[in-house]
């Protein structure tokens, strides 16, 4: 498959030790991860958020496998100059992530997964598409704003500019394309040290129930953590719980 260079967005020292990739999600971009970005750098922290194949300003392919999009990522790792201290993805950015530590296991030294999809189907899929038909139809501030109310008035602003950049094409493909979906497999052979922060499944959670049983009994090296309140994006409906998690997990 080709590899594609994933256009960067960063906060922090560049010359700081420690460096971190953000991962975003489906139908989200780079700038969508400011939140944990300002908090990583003000930790010390040189945080690289990137936009996934397709998304935001980077470039437009015909696969979009999450194997497709863990190459990429992986790919960063040179450009970078060694291996990311940390990999933060969230939804589709975790499912992406964990592939490709599993693939290659000196892409990073550890990684957080926040609300990671990890196995989509059935009710999940269709929420999802039908979620991503929703923000594709109608992209005007009011219905972002009445839709998440509780986030932060750049995040409304950001989801706008990401629908408004991102391919749609991109993610439906991405639903079609990954039939089925499911990184179980790649989630047990994962060898550095991972953190899952889940969403409220009271809310609504990818990461839940039999499939967050199975993952964590095939890895020891896994754990969890839930952010209670919070829906499918954490960092941006429960950001201040979210990010305190994230930084416990780096010590």
């Amino acid at each position: 498959m080709s590899v594609v260079t994933l256009p960067r967005m960063a906060w922090g020292d560049p010359a700081s030790a420690d460096a971190a990739l953000l991962v975003h999600g489906l139908g989200s971009s780079a700038a969508l991860m400011w939140r944990l970005g300002e908090a990583l750098a003000d930790a010390g922290w040189h945080a690289t958020a990137v936009d996934l194949r397709g998304h935001g300003a980077a470039p437009r392919t015909q696969d979009y496998t999450v194997a497709a999009y863990a190459a990429d990522l992986v790919a960063t790792r040179a450009a970078h100059g060694g291996a990311w201290g940390a990999v933060i993805g969230h939804s589709l950015g975790g499912a992406s992530s964990t592939v490709a530590a599993a693939s290659s296991p000196d892409w990073t030294e550890r990684l957080v997964l926040i609300d990671p999809a990890i196995l989509v189907e059935g009710r999940d899929a269709q929420i999802i598409r039908r979620s991503q038909e929703r923000a594709f139809a109608d992209n005007r501030i009011e219905v972002v704003r009445e839709e998440h109310p509780h986030w932060h008035p750049q995040d409304h602003e950001l989801k706008i500019d990401a629908v408004s950049r991102g391919s749609q094409w991109a993610v439906e493909q991405t639903s079609a394309q990954n039939s089925p979906w499911d990184v179980r497999a790649d989630a047990a052979r994962l060898t550095v040290p991972t953190h899952i922060i889940g969403a409220d499944p009271d809310v609504y959670s990818l990461f839940t129930g039999d499939v967050a049983h199975q993952v964590l009994a095939s890895n020891e090296r896994i754990s969890m953590s839930v952010v209670s309140g919070a829906g499918h994006s954490p960092h941006r409906d429960r950001p201040d719980d979210t990010i305190r998690r994230l930084l416990e997990a780096l010590l």
